[in-house]
């Protein structure tokens, strides 16, 4: 069985699910899920997690994501995408008045936090139904704003009544959403012409793999180099190693104390560091935030978060053994 994550491209007129389910004939094994659901029509880096990977799903959930898309001014849609039910479409002579410094200046504003209302054509749940169900059966409900952050975005091209950007944003943003709330700021109207996501977290486009690419690779025994182990997702935090006769805390996912644990791999020590009591500095990577937990022996156990109050490292999700 496959463990770890394995980046695929998902080609346009795929869902989500279809991914999922097609991987499960080709790598022939059944525990594998997705990261983040991308619509159909949307193309790009889709992070599918495998074996024990599967545990990682809702951590990559939270992660940054960065889209290039195409956004179509002067035409409004149901879906607010360009293949829902055209619902308005602006005047030309407003079109045409319309200066690309205009579009620009809307565009860019819309870089920081904003309160965005999801669309009625998303897998969001209201009271136990789907939004996407019910906008099908011709009902809309009010849906409550959402904080999301756009970190940042880069203009391409604008060439009207289109608009061609790469977004950064925060999970949770709908970039559909954002095409239309920019298209009503100018007063035209707006929606997506096309969207392809070109990093999650840390999987880019350039290393995406395609579903007949994955099945080459599989063929030729080569498959394994493309998954990235589990361990390897979280390289950016600190290495905490236990201590020998702390291994079985550690190997049962019991919390530890920093004098439990060898020496972390750190970062350069700051001026006049503080401690939080123990003889650690609170300010050290391996105290302040999430750090990687191995025995004694170089074994992953999982990731810990150190928990100031408790003066210990507590587990945030295990990878070792059969949990």
């Amino acid at each position: 069985m496959y463990d770890g994550v394995i980046n695929v491209y998902k080609e346009k007129g795929f869902t989500s699910h279809d991914v999922v389910a097609k991987l499960r004939g080709i790598l022939r094994q059944k525990k594998i899920g997705h990261t983040g659901t991308l619509d159909p029509d949307a193309e790009g880096v889709l992070p599918v997690c495998l074996g024990k990977g599967t545990k990682l799903c809702d951590m990559l959930t939270d992660k940054t994501k960065a889209y290039r898309a195409v956004l179509l001014l002067g035409r409004e849609t149901d879906t607010q995408d360009a293949g829902g039910q055209v619902l308005r479409c602006c005047a030309p002579e407003d079109l045409a008045a319309l200066t690309e410094e205009m579009a620009r200046g809307a565009v860019m504003s819309f870089v920081g936090p904003y309160d965005q209302i999801p669309p009625m054509y998303s897998a969001l749940k209201v009271n136990g139904q789907k939004l996407c169900d019910l906008a099908r059966a011709g009902k809309t409900v009010e849906r409550k704003a959402r904080p999301v952050e756009i970190l940042s975005i880069g203009i391409e091209e604008i060439c009207l009544p289109r608009v061609t950007m790469t977004v950064e944003c925060s999970k949770g943003t709908y970039i559909r959403t954002l095409c239309s709330d920019i298209g009503e700021k100018l007063g035209v109207g707006g929606c997506m012409e096309q969207l392809v996501r070109i990093r999650s977290g840390n999987f880019h486009l350039e290393e995406a793999l395609t579903l007949a690419q994955i099945e080459t690779l599989r063929d030729r025994g080569e498959l394994d180099s493309r998954i990235v182990p589990v361990e390897e997702v979280f390289s950016g935090l600190p290495k905490v190693s236990s201590r020998p006769e702390f291994d079985r805390l550690a190997r049962n996912g019991n919390p530890l104390r920093p004098e439990q644990c060898m020496e972390a791999e750190q970062s350069a020590e700051p001026e006049n560091p503080e401690t939080d009591g123990t003889g650690a500095k609170e300010s050290d990577p391996a105290i302040s935030g999430q750090i990687r937990l191995y025995d004694s022996e170089g074994t992953f156990i999982g990731v810990y978060a150190y928990r100031k109050e408790k003066r210990w490292y507590q587990p945030v999700k295990i990878f070792a053994g059969g949990q």
